[in-house]
């Protein structure tokens, strides 16, 4: 099934937050400034909790009950923090991955979000404006590559699929919104790297796409606007301690596709 057009709305683009309660807190007053904003939807690219925690139930289910409050359909991916790095706290990764699918693989009907069929649920596509936008499983901590190669293995296997998919849609289209939560552009010094292989498909788009896919992730929590690799756009969103959000938009006014404003904190 061909996901549903949207109107051309602008969307709103976060990630890395809240990572602490006092920064829940502050999170609350940023819904309200977005939910007063004309938006077709807004995107979370992952980490809803710091690198220690909490991983909880009880943290987990905070947060799904705080995004509730979102007024616009709202997209969550997962980070790191919520489940590969949650052997820190005493949890089991893919447990944490679990509970986070049972909680946050919700349908989207206003959207006519698209989630891959099979366990990996986490994974969503859908069309705005005559651009394809898909949310990948990539998470920091290098992919998982060093914690769990087997995890590693299967789960890209289905990304790549995924995000096959969704080139095959944006070549009818205008364009391509790639989101996930790890920079795949932080390199290792010692041992296999868990982004090469995401770095080379990145490539690729951008040669077979120049200037109509953007790459949009958080992770290292600075705010990026550039061009990391020929004809390929990347927004870094701000992360914690930023409590802040991007304002996007397809406007294809130039040579750009996109118009993305960082919204003040």
């Amino acid at each position: 099934m061909e996901p549903q057009l949207l109107v051309a709305l602008a969307f709103a683009l976060m990630g890395d937050v809240p990572y602490s309660q006092p920064q829940a807190n502050v999170l609350d007053g940023m819904i309200d400034r977005i939910n007063a904003e004309p938006l077709a939807f807004v995107v979370h690219v992952g980490d809803i909790t710091s690198g220690t925690g909490p991983c909880s139930d009880e943290w987990l289910e905070a947060r799904r009950k705080q995004f509730a409050r979102f007024k616009h359909p709202f997209v969550l991916l997962p980070g790191d923090n919520e489940w590969t790095d949650c052997h820190r706290s005493g949890f089991d990764p893919l447990e944490r991955l679990a509970k986070w699918r049972e909680l946050f693989c919700t349908p989207i009907p206003a959207i006519s979000l698209e989630r891959q069929k099979g366990k990996y649920c986490e994974n969503v596509r859908w069309v705005h404006d005559k651009v394809v936008f898909a949310g990948l499983n990539i998470p920091g901590s290098n992919n998982n590559l060093g914690g769990d190669p087997a995890e590693y293995g299967e789960r890209m296997q289905a990304v790549f699929a995924w995000l096959d998919q969704a080139e095959a849609l944006a070549r009818t289209r205008d364009g391509l919104v790639v989101l996930m939560q790890a920079n795949p552009f932080q390199t290792r010094r010692f041992g296999a790297d868990g982004y090469t292989e995401v770095r080379e498909r990145l490539r690729r788009l951008g040669e077979a796409m120049p200037g109509k896919v953007l790459l949009v992730h958080g992770d290292t929590h600075h705010y990026r606007d550039d061009e990391p690799l020929p004809g390929l756009r990347r927004v870094e969103v701000y992360g914690s301690p930023h409590i802040r959000w991007a304002k996007a938009q397809v406007t294809r006014t130039g040579a750009k596709l996109f118009d993305v404003e960082l919204m003040p904190q």
